[in-house]
């Protein structure tokens, strides 16, 4: 079968949609027959519990585990409540990683070679992985990027949204430099759009007019829905199929597959 494509989801600023888009589009695909695994890579476990497991209680099968060379990433890997979409949990314990890997030069490349080992070794059969990223540009974040093949930049229509994805901008050039050449940005996706508010339709502008074809087409909406469907562990695909939120992220399910295809055609 084709290689898995890892992904990093995205953006050093919290609260702009990036644990929603990384599991709403993990389902979306997982419902079109996809093989996909997140990741958790947040010590907050957001993207855990969104998807119906616990992060406070005290497992070590963890990506905190993998990360500290207690499991292999084969031991931790856990079913999900939805077909084709398994899940590496994260809880608190991951927040101490950065302290306890100190003094290893490699550290960076932790996650990376872990990965690798599981890909290479079994008969795996992801076709996505995705890393829900920390928000922050910390250790777990460079380890995420060293990681992937792509990102997937959730973007808030809101003031200050452009200013620090110019930051981002840096610290994915850098990467690519001394850590990771063959690292691109799939797309940016924006979202938390309000058609009522002059601002959004002008970050919107802003965003289409300096990445162009890098923004997708699709927009997600404010919705109340999406916010109430983590708190019932669910995505808001299967939590409600019809509101605006899920009809935004079965767009963009088809918008990300096309592009896919199209650049695997392509390349």
């Amino acid at each position: 079968m084709s290689k898995t494509e890892i992904l990093s989801v995205i953006n050093q600023k919290g609260g702009v949609g990036k644990t929603t888009t990384a599991i709403n589009l993990a389902a979306g695909l997982a419902l079109k027959n996809k093989k996909v695994l997140v990741i958790d890579l947040d010590p907050q476990g957001n993207a855990t519990t969104g998807l119906g497991l616990s992060n406070s209680e005290n497992s070590d099968e963890t990506i905190y585990a993998v990360l500290n060379g207690t499991k292999k990433v084969l031991d931790v890997i856990k079913k999900t409540q939805f077909e084709n979409l398994d899940l590496i949990s994260s809880n608190v314990d991951l927040s101490g990683l950065e302290v306890e890997t100190a003094g290893d030069s490699r550290r960076a490349f932790i996650l990376k070679e872990k990965i690798m080992a599981y890909l290479n070794d079994s008969s795996a059969k992801y076709e996505y992985i995705f890393i829900d990223c920390p928000p922050s540009l910390s250790l777990l974040t460079v380890m995420s990027l060293v990681t992937s093949h792509s990102l997937l930049v959730p973007l808030q229509t809101e003031f200050f949204a452009l200013e620090g994805l110019t930051q981002l901008m840096k610290t994915i050039d850098r990467i690519k430099i001394n850590l990771n050449p063959e690292l691109k940005i799939k797309g940016i996706l924006l979202t938390m759009f309000d058609k009522r508010n002059k601002l959004s339709s002008q970050v919107e502008k802003e965003a289409r007019d300096y990445f162009s074809e890098k923004v997708y087409s699709t927009v997600i909406p404010r919705n109340v829905r999406l916010s109430e469907a983590p708190s019932h562990g669910v995505p808001v695909l299967i939590y409600d199929k019809s509101c605006p939120g899920s009809k935004s992220y079965f767009n963009f399910t088809d918008e990300f597959l096309s592009k896919h295809e199209h650049f695997v055609s392509a390349a």
